[in-house]
């Protein structure tokens, strides 16, 4: 089973390395990284270009495009991989058996999707935990999501549900989740963290973002027909603080 990674990024020079090395420290022996970088200025492209010599498995463009899920959208046109999953450019996988591990769920189970818990981290703090928990449809109306990050996802369900609607600026990822998780294709939680997440995403920069998202959200559940709108907004809202105290 070929495993997908894509990683996109625009001028994250400072940070790309650690992603790409967590990558390349995987014991799982088929992986293809995939890096789509939006014409970097910060010597990120350079950066790549010299990395991408030096490990056969590292496929990548730089050209400019129309924002995140523009971007994810091309690495998925471009990944072979019997599964796809994200590497974000300022995260790491937590462990070098990560990929190894999501592997022999989908082959064990016979998953679909494979998706697990996350780490929100300040340098070496852990902020929060991202718990995901087993998945039942139900709980999509009570704003229940697993962290984007950790769900890999076969490449027939992408063909089958389409691309990342890229209408939306910060919300398509919820867009997403809730478009695989309620076609009813077979599911399988890995009770482990899968990835180390920097604090400070485009979602949390600041209060502006945040009310976007919110907005964006309730136009999310109105598209997909999920939950009652605002309420179910605020019990994703409120999932949040749970795992403030959950850091281990």
């Amino acid at each position: 089973m070929k495993i997908s990674i894509i990683t996109i990024t625009y001028n994250s020079v400072k940070m790309l390395n650690r992603a790409l090395e967590s990558v390349q420290s995987q014991t799982y022996p088929d992986i293809e990284h995939i890096i789509v970088d939006g014409a970097s200025t910060d010597g990120t492209r350079e950066m790549i270009e010299a990395y991408a010599k030096k490990h056969p498995n590292v496929r990548w463009i730089s050209e400019p495009d129309e924002g995140i899920y523009n971007a994810l959208n091309k690495g998925i046109r471009m990944a072979k991989g019997d599964v796809i999953g994200f590497l974000h450019s300022d995260d790491v996988l937590f462990s070098p058996d990560s990929i190894g591990n999501i592997a022999a769920a989908f082959e064990q189970e016979k998953a679909e999707i494979v998706y697990g818990d996350l780490q929100y981290c300040n340098g070496a703090k852990v902020v929060r935990r991202w718990r995901s928990n087993t998945f039942s449809p139900s709980s999509l109306k009570y704003g229940w999501m697993p962290p984007h990050p950790t769900v890999y996802v076969r490449r027939e369900v992408y063909e089958q549900v389409g691309p990342y609607d890229d209408w939306f600026r910060i919300s398509a990822d919820y867009d997403m989740m809730l478009r695989i998780f309620k076609a009813g294709y077979k599911t399988c939680y890995l009770p482990e963290v899968i990835v180390c997440m920097e604090v400070g995403g485009v979602s949390n920069r600041n209060t502006k973002a945040r009310l976007t998202k919110t907005q964006e959200d309730f136009l999310v559940l109105k598209k997909n027909h999920v939950g009652c709108g605002l309420l179910t907004v605020a019990c994703k809202q409120l999932r949040k603080v749970r795992q403030f105290l959950r850091k281990s």
